[in-house]
């Protein structure tokens, strides 16, 4: 299918040449000349380059701190992991990964908090969102885990440790 460039000041008298079969855009000159080629990835890659995202609102619901920790899980496939937390919260915490889980991976874990190294807590969760490479907002590659399933006494014990930090920060 070709499609001639009508109203385009810039690019006027030019032809797009569709290719549905090898799913190539072709651009065409004014004499019919090739002037260059573009695999529907590429089209679709750019689009996205330049679309505008809409900010994220804040869902967390529960305050989180940074705070580093050890954590083990495992996947419901039995593969073992141990790691460390940079974050955490009463709905869940943000496990340091070069190579994290794909969202939606269920996790059964513990973890330690630094009062009590030795004193691990157990919890289940859900990866709810990744972050494959360090960015601006973390320091770490790595995936955030929502808790699904975590004792009451358990999250009291980080609800006083948020609290605490929390305090400690403040007060300095």
């Amino acid at each position: 299918m070709k499609y001639s460039v009508l109203t385009s000041l810039r690019h006027k008298g030019k032809v797009l040449q569709v290719d549905v079969e090898r799913e190539m855009v072709t651009l065409l000159g004014g004499n019919g000349d090739v002037i260059g080629s573009l695999s529907w990835d590429v089209v679709i890659d750019q689009v996205l380059a330049y679309r505008k995202v809409p900010v994220q609102k804040e869902v967390r619901v529960e305050p989180r701190i940074s705070l580093t920790f050890r954590v083990r899980y495992n996947t419901p496939e039995g593969q073992q992991f141990e790691s460390r937390a940079g974050g955490i919260g009463g709905g869940g915490l943000f496990i340091e990964s070069h190579s994290p889980l794909p969202v939606g991976t269920k996790l059964a874990m513990e973890f330690s908090l630094p009062q009590k190294p030795d004193h691990w807590l157990p919890a289940k969760g859900t990866i709810a969102w990744v972050c494959p490479k360090a960015d601006q907002y973390t320091f770490s590659p790595g995936m955030g885990v929502r808790f699904t399933e975590v004792e009451e006494r358990v999250r009291d014990q980080i609800h006083e440790v948020v609290k605490a930090t929390q305090v400690t920060s403040q007060a300095a």
